[in-house]
């Protein structure tokens, strides 16, 4: 067995069930990255960037079970490492980045709503981060005076800084509505009016329907709608960094769900939205903001209904001439993920087989050679090199590790040898194929 971390039994079972259920686990991805070192380096770059007050788009495109989803929830947990607020959505029909019906505004409440920190990864952060924002201000203040927490001086200078951060936000779009709402926030807080703190945490949640309800509510005469949530991200990502965060990141997944709609009109709306938030964070209007989006290749390329059919987007997206399979340009807006190689394949199904067996309690009898076995077999399909992804390999292998553990009379061999992992002897597997597996010959 790999000398590997041993990995928390709570962990495991929920990485090794998510996998087989085909699905990305929210924790335990550091125990099972393989791959992708590039695409990573290459995002974690833009997180340097936007630590330093600037701002990225990226379009991660990759076929269903290509790992898009796996990247995505790999650079959420290191930008909450460093300091980030994260808020991830996946596009349905019910939410869009456009919409008639509040599809916009659906997509800006779930972000929200997912709101995560390093201390809270699992979402709903909007009220931890407001509470530790007033109270890193009152300790900031009491710091620098050395004043008792009873002194009147120490609350007019912890109000005085209070105001220096409104002030800053008021400035920008719809910051004056927004710089209001964070006073009456901590005001509230300072008298534990919680009813107050509610209803502008409701407010801030985009659950405002009617002009006149915050108004009689809250004193304000906006409320957040399907045309300009997009404005109060940009607004939370700076007050986020005057919270003490290092900035924030957007990851929007399943584009694909844009690609889908029927009517031309409301596709290209959609697009439009996507454009303004392009140019947005390439032109400098936007700071300590970052936006990953997650698309198939045909929600992407297809000219027809894809996001290449707005001109706007293609003449900004398409790759050039000089990248191709096995050199892209991974400083471009859009990363295209390369399959998974067999030898990384290899590597992520031994870490999963001692994930297992600790899970478990017992000790890893499949070897090396067995897992090449495995490998060779689900890599020399016909059409394995152009269909073949991640997510039914491991699907595949976790399978055969519940049943070898559920049957211990069973082999490996005998499994790999069935009818369900075999492939039949016509099968023609290409002299380059050989040669890319001789490493595994047993």
């Amino acid at each position: 067995m790999n000398e590997n971390r041993k990995v928390p039994k709570r962990i495991a079972q929920t990485v090794l069930n998510s996998l087989k259920g085909g699905v990305v686990p929210r924790i335990g991805l550091p125990y099972i990255t393989v791959g992708r070192k590039n695409e990573i380096d290459a995002l974690l770059h833009d997180v340097d960037i936007i630590s330093e007050g600037g701002a990225s788009f990226r379009f991660i495109v990759g076929r269903y079970g290509s790992g898009k989803s796996f990247l995505l929830q790999t650079i959420r947990n290191y930008a909450m490492d460093r300091g980030f607020i994260v808020a991830d959505a996946d596009l349905s029909p019910e939410r869009r980045l456009q919409g008639t019906r509040g599809q916009g505004l659906a997509t800006y409440r779930e972000l929200i709503s997912n709101l995560s920190t390093k201390t809270k990864p699992e979402g709903g952060a909007l009220t931890l981060v407001l509470d530790r924002w007033i109270s890193s201000m009152q300790n900031e203040a009491a710091k620098e005076s050395g004043l008792p927490a009873d002194d009147p001086a120490l609350a007019r200078l912890t109000d005085q800084k209070i105001y220096a951060v409104t002030s800053s936000v008021s400035e920008m779009v719809h910051g004056f509505e927004f710089s209001k709402l964070l006073s009456a926030y901590y005001h509230a807080y300072l008298n534990g009016d919680d009813d107050t703190k509610a209803k502008v945490t409701k407010w801030f949640r985009g659950e405002y329907t009617l002009k006149k309800e915050a108004k009689d509510e809250l004193g304000v005469n906006i409320i957040i709608t399907d045309d300009d949530w997009y404005d109060y991200l940009k607004l939370f990502a700076v007050f986020f960094r005057y919270a003490g965060y290092t900035g924030m990141m957007i990851m929007i997944d399943e584009l694909v769900n844009i690609f889908k709609i029927p009517n031309t009109i409301t596709r290209q709306y959609n697009y439009e939205k996507m454009l303004a938030m392009y140019n947005d964070t390439l032109q400098g209007k936007a700071q300590y903001l970052g936006i990953i989006m997650g698309a198939t290749p045909q929600a992407l390329e297809d000219k027809r209904k894809g996001i290449y059919s707005y001109e706007a987007l293609r003449s900004r997206l398409a790759e050039g001439r000089f990248s191709k399979p096995g050199a892209r340009d991974l400083l471009a807006p859009v990363i295209r993920l390369e399959a998974l190689s067999a030898e990384e394949m290899l590597v992520l199904c031994e870490k999963l087989s001692d994930m297992h067996a600790g899970l478990y309690g017992y000790t890893r009898t499949v070897s090396t050679e067995d897992l090449a076995a495995f490998i060779r077999i689900e890599y020399g399909r016909i059409g394995a090199d152009q269909n073949i992804t991640p997510r039914e390999v491991i699907r595949d292998f976790i399978e055969l590790l519940d049943l070898l553990y559920q049957n211990p009379s069973m082999n490996i061999g005998s499994l790999l040898e069935s009818d369900e992992f075999s492939y039949s002897e016509s099968m023609a597997v290409s002299d380059q194929k050989d040669e890319a597996f001789a490493e595994f010959t047993i």
